[in-house]
């Protein structure tokens, strides 16, 4: 089984306590080792409301985060220009999550896989019940 990085969706929706999502990230965490990219870490505290501060920190601590350095930096950077080239606009957090998940060989598991349209990338794709498929 790969390690996973979880994205900023599965996080809110875990945190939300939408259907299904507690169960995902508890059985990912099971079969593998599970992280997040500095900048979904900044997402959640950026969206959090102080009731909810325990909560996200027991979450987020229980997970490890990627930080970036320049290897992700360069690769995030690249990815943003390569495929600004073909027309396609990634925006900077969803490159720098593709680039923590890519640099340390891990399966991106998110809520919105048009974000990532690298084909190297291997992304699973949550539905609305926190089942993930992988994306072919």
């Amino acid at each position: 089984m790969p390690d996973y990085l979880l994205d900023t969706g599965i996080l809110v929706c875990h945190l939300r306590d939408h259907k299904g999502y507690v169960e995902l990230t508890d059985r990912l965490t099971d079969e593998g080792g599970v992280f997040v990219s500095v900048i979904t870490r900044l997402e959640i505290i950026r969206g959090m409301k102080e009731r909810e501060r325990k909560k996200t920190f027991d979450l987020l601590d229980s997970l490890e985060t990627v930080s970036m350095g320049n290897t992700i930096a360069d690769l995030a950077g690249e990815l943003i220009r390569s495929w600004r080239t073909r027309g396609i606009t990634i925006g900077e957090a969803d490159a720098i999550i593709a680039a923590s998940a890519s640099s340390r060989g891990l399966a991106l598991v998110t809520t919105n896989s048009k974000h990532f349209p690298m084909p190297d990338l291997i992304v699973y794709q949550a539905d609305e019940e926190g089942k993930i498929t992988l994306r072919e």
